[in-house]
């Protein structure tokens, strides 16, 4: 992947992305990972989708190979958009944008704030609904965190990764079964995440920012995929989700937890491309079972 790394600047901050693919009769698609995460999170999906069209993965401020922004100050807003000026430098138009968990809170703020950039939106396990009523429940937050500070200290070496045991131990919050996930997978894909300086600042500011009362302001056709087992954000908050964004359409995954394009890739992959491929409303298309999905 070393020769499709790319950088631009974005308000003096260097922002580490990958950029594949082609596909110029297709709007392209931007991936946007979660907290923690990084544009490697992504790696079982990148392939399938540029089959067909150009794929942009970025990391966010304070995560992967992009450092803090100069001014230090991390939010879902300023988030919202690096993303939008991360289109403009490129000279993209409207995109497909895909996020998951912190990185679907991104990507909704993108559609609420830059609505003429959005063709179709893709909300993966996304913050942004109990999130918002995490900072009322201490006990619940301090236990999230003390696990990712544990993640952090010990998912640092590829040999950890290999291992299944700690794979799982490491992983379990994520991931419903990380024993399957593939090894080189888990270190490129979320041990190497871990420890980035944002973290503390992206957390808090999943925790603080609450654009609920905004969401109906996203128009775009909008998928939302979800794990029944999902150990972080209850999979409750996709019917709030669908609830409140009206051209909108979920799917559940059987036995999958908080990261679905990682634990079951291929059944992600054909979804993603189908829902990527219809024209008109997401309502009017046809659903597409979850429990076939997830088999």
């Amino acid at each position: 992947w070393e020769r499709e790394l790319k950088t631009l600047e974005i308000d003096g901050t260097p922002i580490n992305y990958v950029d594949v693919g082609s596909g110029d009769a297709e709007e392209p698609v931007v991936l946007v990972h979660g907290l923690g995460g990084q544009w490697q999170n992504w790696l079982e999906n990148i392939p399938r989708l540029a089959q067909d069209r150009r794929v942009l993965a970025l990391d966010l401020p304070g995560h992967g190979l992009t450092p803090m922004p100069q001014d230090g100050e991390i939010s879902i807003t300023g988030y919202g958009r690096c993303v939008n000026s991360f289109c403009d430098e490129l000279g993209l138009d409207q995109i497909e944008l895909v996020g998951n968990s912190m990185g679907g809170f991104v990507t909704a703020e993108v559609a609420i704030q830059f609505p003429e950039r959005v063709q179709r939106l893709v909300l993966v396990s996304a913050a942004g609904i109990t999130s918002a009523d995490a900072i009322q429940a201490p006990i619940l937050t301090f236990g999230r965190v003390a696990t990712a500070i544990a993640t952090n200290t010990a998912a640092r070496h590829r040999t950890l990764a290999a291992r299944p045991l700690t794979r799982h131990s490491s992983l379990l919050l994520v991931a419903r079964h990380p024993r399957l996930l593939k090894p080189d997978l888990a270190y490129e894909g979320f041990f190497k995440g871990a420890g980035k300086p944002a973290f503390d600042g992206a957390l808090r500011a999943c925790l603080e920012y609450d654009f609920r009362d905004r969401l109906p302001d996203v128009k775009v056709p909008t998928l939302i995929v979800w794990g029944e087992k999902d150990s972080i954000i209850p999979v409750r908050d996709a019917d709030e989700f669908e609830r409140l964004i009206e051209d909108s359409r979920k799917v559940v995954m059987k036995d999958t937890g908080h990261i679905p394009m990682a634990e079951r890739p291929q059944a992600f992959n054909d979804l993603l491309v189908k829902f990527l491929a219809e024209t008109g409303r997401a309502e009017d298309n046809e659903a597409i079972d979850g429990e076939s999905q997830a088999a």
